[in-house]
């Protein structure tokens, strides 16, 4: 892959190269949150939990730096096939950046090839690598399409995700069954209509309904 590559890859991935999360900040943060709720921060079940929040949101939030191309691993090959690939039902879980709750889901994910394809195991683990931030749907969405249309330059890429949005569940409106349905169609996808009825029946076809 040519320098120009890599440096599209890291842009599209939007990869935050520092020094990590500040854990020490999220703890004293978490604390001032317990205290001004009313809590006592020491008391036994809660003494632990500022460093175990900031344990939890390195975890949840490493997809910021995940670097794309040791991701991919150079699971990139050539090959000589044109039809659709799609990988479908890839479970997420992802946090709101509007209140940091969480948003659960499954991303359906299809390229048509140009004479490259891409390992199976890397589909899910780019969703998970865009999930583990703070995020909206719809930008989400077009971040796993853009990444596959610039590592892959295939016919077309398609993504769509359904979510269920706890934000929406626990506060706001309270609406325990809303689910929320987002796509980007790239290409083939976007221009070819049976080539796009094709991906959503694909997907629709034995579909299980999506739960908390």
């Amino acid at each position: 892959m040519s320098e120009e590559n890599y440096n599209k890859l890291y842009q599209a991935a939007s990869l935050i190269q520092d020094d990590g999360i500040d854990s020490q900040r999220i703890r004293q943060a978490v604390a001032e949150i317990l205290a001004a709720t009313g809590e006592k921060v020491d008391r036994e079940g809660l003494a632990k939990t500022p460093d175990r929040v900031a344990r939890m949101y390195e975890e949840l939030l490493s997809g910021y730096r995940t670097n794309p191309v040791e991701l991919l691993n150079d699971a990139v090959f050539h090959v000589s096939y044109d039809e659709m690939v799609l990988v479908r039902d890839i479970e997420f879980y992802s946090l709101c950046e509007h209140h940091m709750l969480p948003f659960i889901g499954r991303a359906h994910v299809a390229y048509l090839p140009k004479g490259k394809v891409i390992g199976l195991s890397k589909i899910p683990r780019i969703v998970d690598m865009f999930a583990r931030r703070l995020q909206v749907q719809e930008r989400m969405t077009c971040q796993i399409a853009e990444l596959l249309d610039q590592l892959l330059e295939p016919h077309g890429v398609a993504v769509v995700l359904e979510a269920v949005h706890l934000c929406s569940v626990m506060r706001g409106v309270k609406k325990h069954d809303a689910r929320m349905t987002t796509s980007a169609m790239h290409g083939g996808f976007r221009k070819n209509p049976a080539t796009r009825q094709e991906f959503l029946d694909s997907i629709s076809r034995g579909a299980t309904p999506l739960r908390l």
